[in-house]
């Protein structure tokens, strides 16, 4: 860890601090000014499809202007999203509260390339340690994210609105860490022509699955921690126990990541997205078993902490799939479906959760979940396979 990643991954932990802030909140803003009770989380969907529809333009910034630059304009895109947040709250605008999630979108799919920035701030033999380090710089979203909503809930006479403000402050002290980290330069030739087309990138079998165990992986994190805090209040569970649920969920997401690294140098990359698997199974079986506060706190854990094996991974797989010259493309392909299947995760969540109930929603994640096991296994197949022609 150099101090460049050191900046890194608190900008990391400040970008959480906003996404579990907005978890936190939105289904909940949403659900007391909806019109109909299953469009509650469409302000979590809107944050999420505002980031599908910034892939690209962020992949055009970052060539354009550059890492800092473009985190830069990021952080400027979350502060005014955030004052526009808490105005929609004021005056009870529903949809004006969609809309600023949607243009808040832009620093989600802006921030999510953290990750990626983080390999090119260390040796090529760190990356590994490297990505997964900042990624643990979340562990400070988890702490502040869940205390921030539940201390700032009554702040102004609107509840949540002292939030939204709160966070506007948080992207403001992001801006000034971001001022301080000087990136390395991009290669000498940035001529978009230069490389292999995105369409050959993607047919490679490592960056499917890369893709597939990224977007499917998140997606039922996100399916089931969206509809948490809307679940809990179905139960009779007050807000403050949602927010100590979340915090250990983002806890059990990013604190793994001072040790991620070196198991999969260790063990390899499939094994330990394998055991990201099994460990979303072990969550929804908790969730299946009842609703008291000790079975949220310890399936959204597992949840959290498989999140983080197969996230990294799927990070780690994805950049043995593309040159220098084509990580721009590359990069905004990935992001784009991880976010297309947020956005359709965050919908099913509130429908689910306020037509269903939480029951019905765990077993909808028994099939994504298996195609994230299956992937990882005709990987395995093929990768043993190409070792075996080759002795």
């Amino acid at each position: 860890m150099n101090r460049p990643l050191w900046l890194l991954a608190l900008c990391q932990g400040l970008f959480l601090t906003n996404n579990v802030t907005f978890i936190a909140i939105n289904g909940l803003v949403g659900l007391s000014m909806a019109p109909l009770g299953w469009m509650a989380t469409l302000p979590v969907m809107g944050y999420v499809v505002g980031g599908a529809l910034s892939t690209s333009l962020v992949a055009k910034t970052q060539q354009r202007f550059g890492r800092k630059r473009s985190f830069q304009l990021g952080l400027l895109v979350a502060l005014g999203s955030a004052l526009l947040c808490a105005y929609a709250a004021v005056h009870k605008d529903f949809w004006l509260l969609c809309f600023a999630t949607v243009v808040a979108g832009y620093y989600n799919a802006n921030a999510n390339l953290y990750r990626f920035a983080a390999a090119e701030l260390s040796a090529p033999a760190a990356r590994e340690k490297a990505v997964s380090l900042v990624m643990a710089g979340g562990l400070m979203g988890a702490v502040l994210g869940p205390n921030l909503a539940a201390q700032t809930k009554s702040l102004t006479q609107v509840p949540f609105a002292g939030a939204y403000l709160a966070l506007a402050v948080v992207a403001l002290i992001a801006l000034a860490v971001m001022a301080l980290i000087d990136f390395p330069p991009p290669p000498a030739k940035q001529d978009h022509s230069e490389g292999r087309p995105l369409s050959a990138i993607m047919r490679q079998p490592t960056f499917i699955v890369a893709a597939a165990t990224g977007a499917l992986g998140f997606g039922v994190m996100n399916l089931l921690m969206a509809a948490t805090p809307i679940a809990m209040q179905q139960c009779g569970l007050p807000f403050g126990d949602a927010a100590l649920v979340l915090e250990w969920h983002v806890i059990g997401m990013f604190a793994p990541g001072f040790f991620t690294g070196h198991l999969i140098k260790r063990f390899g990359t499939l094994p330990i997205m394998g055991v990201g698997v099994a460990l979303y199974a072990g969550c929804i079986a908790v969730a299946l078993s009842g609703v008291d506060l000790h079975q949220f706190l310890i399936a959204l854990f597992l949840l959290g902490v498989g999140w983080n094996f197969l996230f990294t991974g799927s990070t780690t797989l994805s950049l043995e799939t593309y040159t220098p010259q084509e990580k721009d493309r590359a990069q905004g392909a990935l992001n784009f479906f991880v976010f297309a299947v947020l956005a359709a995760s965050s919908l099913a969540s509130g429908i689910l959760v306020t037509t269903s109930g939480w029951t019905w929603l765990n077993y909808g994640s028994v099939a994504p979940v298996a195609l994230v096991a299956a992937s990882l296994l005709w990987l395995a197949y093929l990768r043993k396979k190409l070792a075996s022609q080759r002795i």
